[in-house]
């Protein structure tokens, strides 16, 4: 999805740049005991010595021991660290103006690593090489490595393995949960915790939640949109993980013409004059800080007509989720409570 720039013209930007965009036994197999030892796509531990992980893209990163010095996207990076996997350096977005953490930081601790770019298309090779990275950790959308510059990327993938997640086309929320769970484990993360325990069952439970939130109010038609200066982006719940495993749910989404998606399949354009195309009772907004948010978008008169936004049906959506159980179960528990509460509006 994705290019993050202002100009939303390609699915890198759209995601980049806003838009679109049984387990506890499970959870015992990312953990440790003899599945850690296996390799494979679950990844070899650092009790087998030399260490690899088969990534989503189907490409085998190997080291001679499991790698320390760790630079990962951002939001990668912030979900190894739920699972107390520390990175050295991160790039994508980090740190805010007023140098308080992005929300795509999560709750890590970004004092303690080197920032390596804060924006798309921003990655200084030159620091990336002084810390001697060991492993590059991202996630992919549409088959490259997310926030990896396209003019540097051959330097940059020179200098150490580099691992993909994938968050995007096929594959759906609760997928992406266990690989990215499978590559902290990898890692050395212990997955057999009270925590991961608790984490995973948190996420179960809220998952039930939405699915009873939409049996107790059916019928709620839900939009999910960004807004740029120019642009109102309607996204299809088809390409991005989260979107994915919200309609297996039982969520309803307004989806927008298949022929009029943009050409990766991810959203339609709509000029500001065009927004009210779609109807729909709820609207999950991009949350991401290179989207407008409501307070800037009550400057377009056209918003301001929108059912949902009239009636103050509007919701954030975290359009990149921290790949975490316990991130993923905060954003189920918050969709529940807008689903519940939602009125349909005709």
């Amino acid at each position: 999805m994705p290019k993050p720039s202002s100009t939303f013209l390609s699915r890198r930007g759209l995601i980049a740049a806003g838009g679109a965009l049984g387990l506890v036994a499970a959870l015992t197999a990312c953990g440790g005991g003899d599945k850690a030892k296996d390799g494979g796509d679950k990844g070899a531990s650092a009790a087998s010595g030399a260490w690899s992980f088969k990534d989503d893209l189907g490409k085998e990163a190997t080291a001679k021991a499991t790698p320390k010095n760790i630079v990962a996207y951002t939001g990668t990076a912030a979900a190894l660290y739920d699972y107390g996997v520390q990175v050295k350096g991160v790039f994508g977005p980090t740190k805010l103006a007023d140098g308080k953490p992005d929300p795509m930081a999560g709750t890590m601790d970004i004092s303690k690593v080197e920032i390596l770019g804060n924006v798309y298309d921003e990655f200084n090779v030159e620091k990336y090489a002084a810390l001697k990275p060991d492993l590059l950790a991202t996630n992919t959308w549409d088959g490259s490595y997310w926030y990896v510059p396209e003019a540097s990327k051959d330097k940059i993938l020179k200098l150490a393995p580099a691992a993909a997640i994938g968050v995007g086309d096929k594959v759906s929320m609760d997928k992406a949960l266990e690989r990215t769970a499978d590559l902290a484990r990898s890692l050395g993360a212990d997955l057999n915790t009270k925590k991961s325990a608790d984490a995973k069952a948190r996420f179960d439970a809220a998952s039930a939640k939405v699915r009873e939130a939409v049996k107790a109010n059916p019928g709620v038609k839900v939009l999910v949109g960004s807004g740029s200066d120019q642009m109102f982006y309607v996204s299809t719940p088809k390409t991005s993980a989260d979107l994915k495993y919200f309609e297996s749910l039982g969520v309803e989404f307004v989806s927008p013409e298949q022929d009029k998606l943009d050409p990766q399949g991810f959203f339609e354009s709509l000029s500001w004059e065009n927004a009210g195309k779609y109807k729909a009772d709820v609207i999950l907004l991009d949350n991401r800080t290179q989207a407008l948010q409501p307070e800037a978008l009550k400057a377009k008169p056209t918003w301001n007509e929108l059912p949902a936004v009239k009636a103050g049906q509007v919701a954030p959506r975290v359009t990149e989720p921290i790949y975490s159980y316990e991130k993923c179960a905060q954003i189920l528990e918050d969709l529940a409570k807008t689903i519940q509460n939602a009125k349909k509006l005709g």
